[in-house]
């Protein structure tokens, strides 16, 4: 009698251990998922991303704020980084440090630097470049300045003495390949503009001279101009982490085209599809 009790009891027992053994592993296993990072400068360009996010748990180191949450029961992180570069590159390497993200998406509005790129018009960044790094030519007192003569500078030749950098030289971030590839897979669901590969420019610099955009256009090949993404590149290709830029056009001076609030949503609304179809892809592998 005492062998049959004892027979049931162990089977009983290795049950609950392995299904103990099971959830540990499931836990395990999501909390291995690396998130994917979305980057917002300001509230209007993130406040919809965090609606849609489930189970969300706000974060805050400094002043930067990050919601925590899932699309499509997959980890996301949606990043306010503040406005700027020197915001955006300190936003990013927090997050690469506290979360390590499988992947960043720096989104926003932005301004127009063709004129055949219009309001609601969305450019996904087929590369980002500092368009406000330069090295000046050497002039005396009252000789004057020349700005359309200034030399793009690249900043990640850290490498090199002052008098080594190479003036002149334009330092491109590319997009990942896959994220471009999602990013223009979903452009026939977003229906107020069009969707376009491009060149984000970005700058601590609000320009709103059409010659000075023009020369920034003819020097760089500049779809539209922000103020963060190229800084956000750059660290997350220091540390190899994926990244793409997405800008959709909210005021176009070359073209006389005024700014549109409304534009903030309808970014918001376009990345967040394509966050649905990047995490639907990673959960099915």
């Amino acid at each position: 009698m005492p062998e049959v009790i004892v027979q049931k009891i162990i089977p009983s027992a290795l049950f609950l251990l392995n299904l103990f053994l099971m959830c540990e592993i499931e836990v395990h296993a999501k909390s291995a998922q690396r998130p994917i990072v979305i980057q917002g400068a300001m509230p209007v360009e993130v406040d919809q991303l965090i609606q849609g996010l489930e189970k969300v748990k706000k974060e805050k180191y400094g002043s930067f704020v990050f919601y925590k949450g899932e699309i499509n029961r997959y980890p996301v992180i949606v990043s306010k980084t503040g406005k700027g570069m020197e915001n955006a590159a300190a936003a990013t390497a927090i997050a690469i440090v506290k979360y390590h993200p499988i992947a960043i998406i720096n989104q926003g509005t932005s301004g127009g630097h063709v004129p055949n790129i219009h309001v609601f018009d969305i450019v996904v960044g087929k590369r980002v470049t500092n368009i406000g790094s330069f090295k000046t030519e050497i002039r005396g007192k009252n000789q004057g300045i020349t700005p359309t003569r200034w030399m793009p500078m690249d900043l990640t030749a850290s490498e090199e003495s002052e008098e080594e950098v190479k003036a002149g030289q334009i330092r491109y971030f590319e997009g990942d390949q896959a994220l471009l590839v999602n990013a223009m897979k979903v452009s026939n669901q977003y229906h107020k503009g069009k969707v376009v590969e491009g060149t984000i420019g970005s700058s601590d610099v609000w320009n709103n001279e059409v010659d000075r955009i023009n020369w920034l256009n003819s020097l760089f090949g500049t779809s539209v101009e922000e103020m963060e993404a190229a800084s956000s590149a750059q660290v997350a290709e220091s540390f190899q982490v994926p990244f793409l830029g997405i800008r959709i056009v909210s005021n176009n001076i070359v073209n006389g085209e005024k700014y549109n609030p409304d534009t903030e949503t309808a970014g918001q609304s376009y990345v967040y599809k394509l966050v649905k179809t990047y995490t639907y892809n990673l959960t099915e592998r």
